[in-house]
């Protein structure tokens, strides 16, 4: 796929065609990098200007506090958008490293170029204003439901939370999760042995099913 026409997929883009995108790579002016799995994209503490769009691989977004103790903030996959708050607030340092997941190569974008228009003033420019704006709501939102799982005091507690909001994110009762069993532990705040051992718990109750990423829900588990 060329890469105005992925790009005119991403939420971003959402809105313009390839040919548009096209047109305004001129003055966006935008940079690929590519990335080795573990390698630091964006460190804690940094100042950034340009947010990132992954084209391919997957790039968590992680805090590490003084103790050693990781924690997954969030996972950005294919299209997805990363350090776009921090890069329209400027005068902030990140609180949390970009790390790529795999092999990743992301596209790089100053936001200066995306919220203010070019000296063209391309047609364009007010659609990709307000997918940043829609963005960030969306963002918002996406951690308001991560404080919704980690809030709980039991293990259980979150892994119901966080399985009932993919169920109903996906429409369906057998979901699919991007995390291994790490990352859902960091993702949730918990320990990976004690996490491992309440999923098997909970699959002996006849909660939920699984198989490596893949969960089924029983819904009438879970109303006993």
């Amino acid at each position: 796929m060329k890469l105005n026409e992925f790009l005119s997929r991403t939420p971003l883009f959402r809105g313009l065609t390839p040919e548009e995108v096209d047109t305004m790579q001129a003055c966006l002016s935008p940079r690929l990098k590519k990335y080795e799995r573990g390698e630091i994209i964006y460190r804690y503490g940094d100042f950034v200007t340009s947010l990132g769009i992954v084209l391919s691989g997957s790039v968590n977004i992680e805090r590490c506090d003084a103790w050693g103790n990781n924690s997954i903030i969030d996972l950005v996959e294919p299209g997805e958008m990363f350090a776009e708050s921090f890069a329209c607030l400027k005068s902030e340092p990140l609180t949390m490293d970009a790390v790529a997941n795999e092999k990743t190569e992301v596209i790089f974008f100053n936001v200066n170029k995306v919220l203010y228009l070019c000296a063209s003033r391309c047609s364009y420019h007010n659609r990709l204003i307000e997918n940043l704006t829609q963005s960030l709501a969306r963002k918002n939102v996406a951690l308001n439901n991560k404080m919704q799982y980690i809030t709980p005091k039991t293990i259980r507690a979150r892994l119901i939370a966080y399985f009932s909001n993919e169920a109903l994110r996906q429409g369906k009762l057998t979901i699919e999760i991007p995390f291994n069993r790490q990352q859902l532990a960091d993702y949730l705040s918990v320990e990976r042995s004690a996490l491992s051992n309440e999923l098997s718990k909970m699959q002996a109750d006849g909660l939920i099913e699984y198989n490596k990423n893949v969960f089924k829900i029983n819904i009438a588990g879970m109303e006993k």
